[in-house]
């Protein structure tokens, strides 16, 4: 690429240099300042021939008007084909903050973009769950990041073609930038799409369980009191339900402005913080007390304050349904492999609880993979009757061998298949293969051996049962299938190791009582928390699928406070939450607050009972 200099006259009549930068295909000086034009020329023309319009006609060139031809000597021509397109730019409403919230559009255009740009803090839910990991982030949370050079980042990074997502809290065109930032690339001939999004004025009051109208307040007023120009006396008058927005830094000159304009002091008010958030907080009160009564939540608050003022906040105590959810802002500590952790994960989320996946165990293939790979062409060939899957790692090794072979399910035709675990036969479903035999009971080794039937020469053409399993001895179902009278290939699929320590803050939030909650899915879990992270708080609620983790964790000098009814990770989460309402319920009747295990730390460490 070559660039020069050229000059010409603003509309003050002064002179103002104009970069030109040649490369294929054409070449444009692109400026954000409405002083200087934009030029464009082919990329065989000599820049320093290319006449720059002066003046009045500048100044028509950069408002997005053609340049008079009696001061320009040469038109500027069109880009040659095969020129770089010009990329695109997505003002995207992300919400209020919960990821949840997003349009199905703007996941769409969010998965597609190679640069977002947006505050990492305020979204960062959104950017890891729907962001490609390749993708280019500008954090716009830095010092310095105006509109004006938010522009030009936009506009940077569409005219080298690439896909720009723009995130605006909220809605892009409500109390937001967005309009600003559109303006800017219609100026600059950027194509660009809104995408609307959920509206913080309405939906951190419906997460607060306030109605923003009723029969008897059918009016409702949104204003943005960090403008300029708020007309107090007209937001005082009648008896519209408010809903201020940017009031975070003014709570005391806002509602001592509405008292003072004719709003009763008695009105009733609430403000929320970190609004659809499960570090949301909401402070119930009146007009007249909001600064005082909201100034503990609102000086701790790392998001957004949305206050509604009027009648209708008095139905909170009747519509509050985010709050008091049974695990609401719960940080829970979920050991499993990472594969492993999502159902469990998103199931916490719907009980209101931060779930935060700590790998303590890594897969990998077996040393020595010659027994897999004769017994997975064993099952093409028709040496085994049964085959028995007795956990989601299996699975997982089998079918990657299945693939390596270029094998798919159709080649279980003729084998009963068994699975221990609902998520080892959804699994097992998802690959295409309906278990034959899953355990009735416990979900466990001695649990498929109750329900397994006894070989019967007659009816069972083969007596082998292949067992794909991890480096760990699994004697009890060998020996029971054995005492059945079936021929077992106990075959070494994967092995399971010991991850690496998670990092120091996680690790101290173990010992010291950060989280609220543990769950433990198998004894393996237990061994290797144990062994990577040190015990967990006595304060901290231990939670374990079935009888035998939870005898595994008393071993490790635990407390075991939930065991799910049944082992299941969908009964496990159940009873976490149930364990939670009974402590809400316990703190109501008493008359105290509703406290989360972190918040109750004694010195002591954890002992078994």
């Amino acid at each position: 690429m070559t660039t020069r200099l050229v000059s010409t006259k603003n509309n003050t009549g002064n002179e103002a240099p104009v970069e030109i930068s040649a490369d294929l295909g054409g070449v444009s000086a692109v400026s954000v300042s409405s002083d200087v034009p934009v030029v464009t020329v082919s990329a065989e023309a000599d820049a320093a021939a290319v006449a720059v319009p002066e003046g009045a006609d500048a100044q028509a060139t950069a408002g997005g008007s053609a340049p008079s031809t009696a001061k320009t000597t040469k038109r500027a021509a069109a880009p040659k084909a095969g020129a770089k397109p010009v990329g695109t730019v997505a003002l995207i409403g992300a919400g209020p903050g919960d990821p949840g919230l997003l349009t199905v559009r703007a996941v769409e255009v969010l998965r597609a973009a190679d640069v977002v740009v947006g505050s990492l803090e305020l979204h960062a839910d959104v950017v890891a769950r729907y962001a490609r990991p390749d993708a280019e982030r500008v954090d716009t949370s830095l010092a310095g990041s105006s509109d004006t050079e938010l522009a030009r980042v936009l506009v940077r990074h569409a005219r080298d073609g690439r896909a720009v997502a723009r995130l605006f809290s909220g809605d892009p065109f409500l109390a937001g930038h967005g309009a600003e930032a559109a303006a800017a690339l219609a100026k600059a001939k950027v194509p660009f799409e809104v995408v609307p999004g959920v509206s913080s004025a309405t939906a951190v009051p419906a997460y607060a369980g306030v109605p923003l109208t009723s029969a008897k307040a059918p009016e409702v007023r949104v204003v943005d009191v960090s403008a300029k120009g708020v007309s107090w006396d007209a937001l005082a008058s009648g008896s519209a339900t408010l809903v201020l927005l940017g009031a975070e830094a003014s709570l005391a000159s806002v509602s001592e402005r509405l008292v003072a304009a004719g709003r009763p002091a008695s009105t009733p008010a609430a403000a929320t913080c970190n609004g659809t958030t499960t570090s949301q907080q909401t402070v119930v009160t009146t007009l007249g007390r909001l600064a005082a009564d909201a100034a503990p939540v609102v000086s701790g608050c790392t998001g957004r304050v949305v206050v509604v003022v009027g009648e209708v906040v008095n139905q909170r105590d009747k519509l509050s349904w985010f709050e008091t959810k049974p695990l609401f802002g719960w940080r829970v500590l979920v050991p499993r492999t990472r594969e492993q952790a999502g159902t469990l994960s998103e199931q916490l989320r719907t009980f209101g609880a931060v779930p935060e996946e700590v790998p303590t165990i890594a897969v990998e293939p077996p040393r020595t993979p010659q027994q897999v790979e004769r017994a997975v062409k064993g099952l093409v060939t028709g040496r085994f009757e049964w085959i028995a899957f007795t956990s989601r790692n299996a699975v997982k090794a089998i079918r990657e061998k299945f693939e390596e072979y270029g094998l798919d399910a159709r080649a279980f035709s003729g084998i009963k298949v068994a699975a221990v675990g609902e998520q080892t036969a959804a699994d097992l479903r998802s690959w295409g293969i309906v278990p034959d035999l899953v355990p009735s009971g416990e979900q466990s080794s001695a649990g498929l051996l109750a329900d397994w039937p006894a070989y019967d020469p007659v009816l069972d053409p083969i007596d082998r049962v292949f067992l794909p399993r991890a480096d760990i001895a699994t004697e009890t179902l060998v020996e029971g299938l054995t005492a059945l009278g079936w021929q077992v290939e106990d075959v070494t699929a994967y092995r399971t190791v010991r991850a690496a320590p998670p990092a120091a803050p996680i690790r101290d939030a173990i010992k010291s009582g950060g989280f609220d909650a543990v769950i433990f899915t198998s004894s393996s879990t237990v061994r290797n928390l144990v062994g990577i992270a040190g015990k967990p708080h006595t304060t901290t609620v231990v939670a374990c699928i079935g009888p035998a983790t939870a005898k595994t964790a008393e071993e490790h000098g635990l407390r075991v406070d939930v065991l799910a009814p049944e082992p299941s990770v969908a009964a496990l989460a159940g009873a976490l939450a149930d364990y939670g309402t009974s402590l809400r319920l316990a703190a109501a009747e008493a008359g105290e607050p509703v406290l989360r295990p972190s918040e109750k730390r004694p010195s002591a460490r954890r002992r078994a009972k």
